[in-house]
């Protein structure tokens, strides 16, 4: 099976999960989001937005503001 998903690993099971089923599975549509928008899912806390950040920096992109 392919990998499609191309978030940091170090997500925790419950943050993979609610990313899942809110239909979240790229990095880049995380710049559409704010961090509240995101922080918002169940079973998001704020280690899972510190990666998402830094994760989004890598790549040149951050949260909507």
């Amino acid at each position: 099976m392919e990998q499609t998903s191309d978030l940091p690993s170090k997500l925790s099971k419950p943050a993979m999960r609610a990313f899942a089923g809110a239909g979240y599975a790229k990095l880049d549509q995380f710049a559409e989001l704010t961090e509240k928008d995101v922080l918002e899912l169940h079973g998001v806390g704020p280690t899972a937005i510190v990666l998402l950040r830094q994760a989004l920096a890598d790549k040149g992109l951050s949260f909507r503001k």
